[in-house]
């Protein structure tokens, strides 16, 4: 078993309470889809944990955005980013931490292939910054093109949103399939949703375990109004991020 995570989004809440999640089931190896950070409070500690916890680890907008790339993002999530690089700029004690965060920053591949799965932040054509989402089951064009990019299953994160895209154009919500996806070897896109960001009106810290013929989705509480609390102590994170978790969109 190896679990799949992504969009952690500097929510160390979330990310210990998933970890604890997989100790509990017995899962040691951990792959991150990307979006350790952005939005939330914690980017240092999610970045380390991140380096500690996890075997391999995807490029994300969001690592993407703090290096200098975020000319496509909104005017919160590029407040977001200009206090996270703040964060990670922070000179004295912090200083030699900070240098071993952005080397990995600097080391973090866009694509990652093992087997029959192809892990990618966003999109198999555009890895880092194409959304796939529900909506584009009625995109056949799009959809025809993706799927002709690899040859089994693609793990993505990035839209927050939980569920299966199938090579016949449906897209299956976690709760229309018992929260288990068989691997038929058909092709699918597998959207493992988001561990610190939930945006499918569920609070709960989202991510998947990888079975042997199978994809299972794990739901895990977690204090959602700390987090919120945390991010309001800032004083320069937007109120939309606390509220947002509080939604679960």
């Amino acid at each position: 078993m190896k679990a799949v995570i992504s969009d952690v989004h500097s929510n160390i809440e979330a990310f210990k309470a998933v970890l604890e999640d997989l100790q509990a089931l017995g899962v040691r190896e951990v792959i991150c889809l990307g979006d350790m950070i952005g939005y939330g409070p914690n980017p240092r500690e999610s970045i380390a944990l991140t380096m500690k916890t996890c075997r391999q680890t995807i490029l994300g907008n969001h690592e993407m955005a703090v290096m200098g790339d975020h000319e496509d993002f909104n005017e919160r999530a590029k407040a977001a980013v200009r206090w996270t690089k703040r964060q990670l700029s922070m000179r004295g004690e912090a200083a030699e931490v900070n240098k071993k965060l952005w080397d990995f920053l600097g080391e973090m591949k866009k694509i990652f292939v093992e087997g029959p799965f192809v892990y990618v932040h966003g999109s198999p054509r555009d890895y880092t910054r194409e959304y796939i989402f529900p909506r584009d089951i009625y995109n056949e064009e799009k959809l025809s093109d993706i799927f002709s990019r690899f040859q089994s299953y693609c793990f993505v994160g990035h839209t927050h949103i939980p569920g299966v895209i199938t090579e016949e154009n449906n897209f299956l919500r976690p709760d229309d399939i018992g929260n288990v996806y068989k691997l038929s070897g058909k092709k699918a896109i597998i959207n493992v949703g988001s561990v610190g960001q939930p945006r499918d009106g569920d609070t709960r810290a989202c991510y998947v375990v990888l079975h042997k013929d199978a994809v299972e989705y794990r739901r895990v509480p977690y204090d959602f109004r700390r987090t919120s609390e945390k991010i309001r102590d800032t004083g320069v994170l937007p109120e939309f991020l606390a509220v947002r978790l509080e939604e679960g969109r």
